[in-house]
């Protein structure tokens, strides 16, 4: 019996294992290293920039429609188109007005040449009406379909102005409000001469010190742009110094010593108080008045002499 060798086959030589090739460093610019550090993903961030982009072409898109009426012809068209679905000014509703004009409001409300809702411009009305003496403040709105809402404050009236001949109704600001006759005048103090109404807060604090001659006045005159002469109701003229303070102590004074002495309604024509160091009266002459009132108007001058020699 034979037996037969089976050769096996030689192994394939092994091959030298190979160095493991070495990556290629990629080159990063700084901006991709900045956006990199940026706590945002990259997909948000090209969201980012796109509506970015987009909102700068639109207004680019829309200073062009401006500059070349584009948006006013839009506007225009609009406001029209309104107008012809019913929508236009037809009423106008005030509140908050008790002395003032109504139909001065509404001319000044519907003054404006397109009567829709859409075209009205609520701030042109508003400055319009703001020029107009009586209102302190206005706020205008629209109620649809056809109505303006005019909502006012008025100034309140604390004085009448007299200048060159002419009445003026003043409120405490000194604010004409508007010509009043001598027919039609309130009972109001009176304030007299150039700039005198821009005054009248000055004179509220002067007789603010003088509480009790306050309700007594009857009118002022702000003399030479630098004093004023206090008129009395019952027809006595009080000459004030210059000067805030100075006004305010002779008119103190001149409170106390009334109310000591009772001067006013005695027939003394004016007390001169314009010298802190002099108090002047002046009374009327023989035949000007009565001569009980001459003699009363005698008999107040002594005793406001006696008592200034007692508190010497």
């Amino acid at each position: 019996m034979s037996s037969t060798r089976i050769k096996r086959a030689k192994a394939p030589p092994r091959r030298p294992a190979r160095a493991p090739k070495k990556r290629r460093r990629v080159k990063t610019s700084r901006i991709d290293a900045v956006i990199n550090a940026l706590p945002i993903s990259p997909p948000t961030l090209q969201r980012i920039a796109n509506w970015t982009i987009g909102l700068s072409l639109a207004g680019v898109l829309a200073l062009a429609a401006h500059a070349t009426g584009v948006t006013a012809k839009v506007q225009e068209e609009w406001a029209q188109a309104v107008g012809r679905a019913g929508f236009q000014v037809k009423k106008v509703e005030v509140v908050g007005a008790e002395r003032i004009d109504r139909l001065k409001v509404y001319d000044i409300a519907l003054a404006q040449k397109d009567r829709s809702m859409a075209a009205v411009d609520l701030e042109d009305v508003r400055r319009d009406l703001m020029k107009y003496g009586w209102i302190k403040d206005a706020r205008v709105s629209r109620r649809l379909p056809d109505t303006l809402v005019v909502d006012i404050v008025e100034r309140t009236p604390a004085a009448i102005w007299q200048n060159g001949g002419r009445l003026s109704l003043i409120d405490e600001k000194g604010v004409v409000l508007e010509a009043v006759s001598v027919a039609t005048m309130p009972d109001l103090p009176l304030v007299i001469g150039p700039k005198a109404n821009q005054r009248s807060q000055d004179l509220d604090r002067l007789l603010a010190e003088a509480s009790s001659l306050k309700e007594l006045l009857a009118g002022a005159t702000w003399v030479g742009n630098r004093r004023w002469d206090l008129r009395f109701r019952s027809g006595e003229t009080l000459s004030l110094p210059e000067g805030e303070a100075e006004a305010k102590e002779a008119l103190a004074k001149f409170a106390h010593m009334d109310g000591a002495n009772r001067l006013l309604g005695r027939g003394i024509l004016r007390f001169d108080m314009r010298d802190p160091a002099r108090f002047v009266l002046r009374l009327p002459h023989e035949g000007q008045v009565a001569p009980a009132k001459l003699d009363a108007a005698r008999e107040a001058a002594d005793t406001l002499a006696v008592s200034n020699a007692n508190e010497g």
